[in-house]
C-alpha cells in the first residue's frame, strides 16, 4: 500500500473509532485533535529531515494515538489493520488506567522511552496541541499541573526532536497566561 493510501485508511480507521466525540470544552470534532497531531508530527519529519527515520510509522501513531485509550478499538484491532510497530506505539502512548492517575504519565513515558525516536515525536506533538486554552472548568492548580506536566514529557522526551522540544518549550511558555 502506498502512504497515502495507508495515511488516508488510518485516518478512516480513527475517525470512525472516535465517530461523534468532541474535543473536550468544544463543538468541535475529535477528529480534528487527531488531524493538529498529525501534522505536527509530519512537520517535524520534514524540519528533522533524516531519511533514517520511519515517518510512517510516526504518522500512523499519531492518527491512532487516542483509539485505543478513548475509544472501544483494542490494540489487537491496531495490530491487525497496521502492524505490531504501530500497535506498540500505540501503547506506549495509552494510559494505563489501573494505575493512579498521578502515576500514569510517568508509566506511559517510561514506554514511550523504549519506542523509537519516531513514536516519542507524537507524545510531543500531542502535548504541543494540548497546550492551548484549557478548558473554562479547570481551575488554576489544574492549568498549573498540566504545565508542569509538560515540562516532565519535555524533560523525558527533548532528545527525540530538537524541533518538536523547541515547539514544545515556546508551548510551555506562552501557556502562563492561563494561571
Amino acid at each position: 500500500m502506498n502512504t497515502i493510501d495507508l495515511y488516508r485508511n488510518a485516518l478512516d480507521f480513527a475517525c470512525k473509532a472516535h465517530n461523534q466525540q468532541k474535543i473536550p470544552a468544544s463543538e468541535l470534532p475529535y477528529f480534528f485533535h487527531i488531524s493538529e497531531v498529525m501534522t505536527e508530527t509530519l512537520l517535524a519529519f520534514q524540519e528533522t529531515n533524516d531519511k533514517n527515520l520511519n515517518q510512517d510509522l510516526g504518522v500512523l501513531v499519531a492518527i491512532l494515538h487516542d483509539t485505543v485509550e478513548d475509544t472501544s478499538v483494542t490494540l489487537e484491532e491496531i495490530e491487525n489493520q497496521f502492524g505490531k510497530d504501530v500497535k506498540n506505539g500505540v501503547w506506549a502512548m495509552t494510559k494505563d488506567k489501573k494505575l493512579p492517575k498521578e502515576e500514569q504519565m510517568k508509566d506511559s513515558l517510561d514506554k514511550l522511552l523504549k519506542q523509537p525516536k519516531e513514536v516519542q515525536f507524537v507524545k510531543l506533538a500531542d502535548r504541543i496541541v494540548n497546550l492551548k486554552e484549557p478548558p473554562h472548568y479547570w481551575n488554576t492548580e489544574k492549568r498549573q499541573k498540566y504545565q508542569k506536566e509538560a515540562k516532565f514529557i519535555l524533560e523525558k522526551l527533548e532528545k527525540a526532536n530538537p524541533y518538536l522540544a523547541k515547539r514544545l518549550e515556546e508551548k510551555i511558555k506562552n501557556y502562563k497566561p492561563f494561571f
